[in-house]
């Protein structure tokens, strides 16, 4: 099991989400989370992975000179990536329904990065899943974003509650990747560590 090559270290996440809260305990490991705002900005050369590597990193900087001998930091960032270009969390609700609009019937990526960090190493990995949606009905989009909690979700949406259920019709790669944390990945480059 993942947790016994943690056992010796204190696992610290700093994550705000939810999903990724639940995952983690889903994996049976403990964890302590540590939170700690940072802006979310970005070079705007970087495109994908690109961006949410970078992301995950950057949120490690605010506790990486003060982590002990016997910690294990764990930052991640996720983007969904459409025509060209990165659609993050929407401002507000309007936002959110242009943002659903917009991926109505069609395609789009999901990228999430797992940025593992100790006091003497740091990994990165990153993970991409495709994303295929049904035409959205626009009273079910009125309905889903007055209903759900959509902004707090890259893209306006969650994986794992109503519009997926009706709007998603396929995805290729891993599942857990687009609720924002993949967790065969991140089992896999913990056993690669060495820990």
């Amino acid at each position: 099991m993942i947790s016994e090559y943690l056992k010796n270290y204190k696992v610290l996440l700093a994550s705000s989400s939810k999903r990724r809260h639940e995952l983690l305990k889903e994996l049976e490991i403990n964890f302590q989370i540590v939170f700690q705002k940072i802006e979310e900005s970005y070079p705007k050369n970087l495109i994908k992975s690109e961006i949410t590597d970078f992301l995950s990193k950057k949120k490690s900087f605010p506790f990486l000179n003060s982590l002990k001998k016997n910690e294990l930091l764990i930052t991640s960032d996720t983007i969904v990536w459409f025509n060209n270009k990165a659609i993050e969390k929407p401002k507000n609700i309007v936002e959110a329904k242009e943002m659903l609009n917009l991926l109505s019937g069609c395609m789009h990526q999901v990228f999430t990065s797992i940025c593992i960090s100790l006091k003497d190493q740091q990994k990165i990995v990153n993970q991409e899943t495709k994303v295929y949606f049904n035409i959205l009905k626009n009273e079910d989009i009125n309905y889903y974003i007055n209903k759900f909690d959509v902004l707090d979700r890259a893209g306006s949406y969650g994986i794992q509650d109503l519009i997926g259920h009706i709007g998603v019709c396929k995805i290729e790669g891993c599942y857990n990747n687009v609720l924002g944390f993949p967790t065969s990945l991140f089992c896999d480059t913990i056993e690669k560590m060495n820990l």
